[in-house]
């Protein structure tokens, strides 16, 4: 066998239809879309039009609300903390907040606040202030030796929130 003798088996590749070419090739003229009308031009659809039927997204009912005052935390675990100072790059002896987290890479960002959960285990002793926390991770902390300080959350401004 040589290299030119391999090919496609029979039939494996079509041809595509070249449409509007002609009476003769079946797809002339109209070249399959029917007649005239919206659907017959490029690039025009009723999207979720079924036909004069309600639409799905209108037979469904609306549910809930965009709450504009939620605040939306940074949220960080014990165990990820834990690592943090095994591989020093928090410095336990002093105050861990929003802003040493981001420093020191542990956080890509602090939102509008952080939020301490409680997995994983927590070794060292760390003085944390958050804008949260859970009463298991202030558990751990303070099982460990440290204290937690919850602060407020910083409020959105006027032109944020609208």
């Amino acid at each position: 066998m040589k290299l030119s003798d391999i090919a496609d088996n029979a039939g494996s590749r079509k041809k595509r239809m070249r449409v509007g070419r002609g009476i003769g090739s079946g797809k002339g003229k109209t070249a399959g879309r029917g007649g005239k009308g919206q659907t017959a031009r490029s690039g025009v659809r009723i999207k979720g039009f079924e036909g004069g039927q309600m639409p799905l997204h209108r037979r469904l009912p609306k549910r809930g609300f965009n709450n504009i005052f939620r605040l939306d935390f940074a949220e960080i675990n014990l165990d990820r903390l834990q690592e943090a100072v095994d591989a020093k790059t928090i410095d336990g002896s002093g105050v861990i907040n929003a802003e040493t987290l981001v420093a020191s890479g542990v956080l890509r960002r602090a939102k509008d606040g952080v939020r301490l959960l409680g997995r994983g285990e927590l070794k060292a002793k760390l003085t944390i202030e958050v804008h949260g926390a859970t009463k298991t991770a202030i558990e751990a902390v303070e099982k460990a030796g440290g204290t937690v300080k919850i602060l407020a959350p910083a409020k959105k401004d006027e032109g944020e929130a609208a």
